[in-house]
């Protein structure tokens, strides 16, 4: 019994430490991210992830993916997402923008003011919320 709960606790560290490396090393200057919710959905090992993405003038977020859907609504300012295969979207606070699984995309602040959205992702458990892409020169 001791034996579990030891490896339990170090599995959380793990997690937890993991989490914290990601963050420091995949955080662009300029962007402030806060995970307001986390929890299950009624379909097994899917669920539901809040962030609060905050944008300093000029900011950017490079290329990416997700492993589920992200639904982007603008809480403040103007964010300008860019796409491999389409043309760019801008919008503007109060405005959306949903965004397929796995569709690679960027995010840019091209204003002289701060910006923020906040992220809804429906996805899969247990996969990092965020996948960067290496760019291919």
């Amino acid at each position: 019994m001791k034996t579990k709960k030891h490896a339990l606790i170090a599995a959380t560290l793990l997690a937890l430490t993991g989490a914290t490396l990601w963050a420091a090393s995949a955080q662009p200057a300029g962007i402030g991210r806060h995970e307001a919710l986390r929890h299950d959905l009624d379909v097994p090992g899917r669920e539901v992830v809040q962030v609060r993405v905050d944008f300093a003038p000029g900011a950017a977020f490079g290329m990416h993916t997700h492993p589920g859907i992200e639904v982007a609504y603008v809480l403040d300012g103007t964010l300008e997402y860019t796409f491999e295969d389409k043309p760019p979207v801008t919008l503007k606070a109060g405005q959306s923008l949903f965004i397929p699984a796995g569709m690679p995309h960027a995010a840019h602040n091209p204003g002289q003011t701060s910006a923020a959205e906040l992220a809804t992702y429906l996805v899969e458990k247990g996969k990092p919320i965020v996948a960067l892409r290496q760019q291919v020169h």
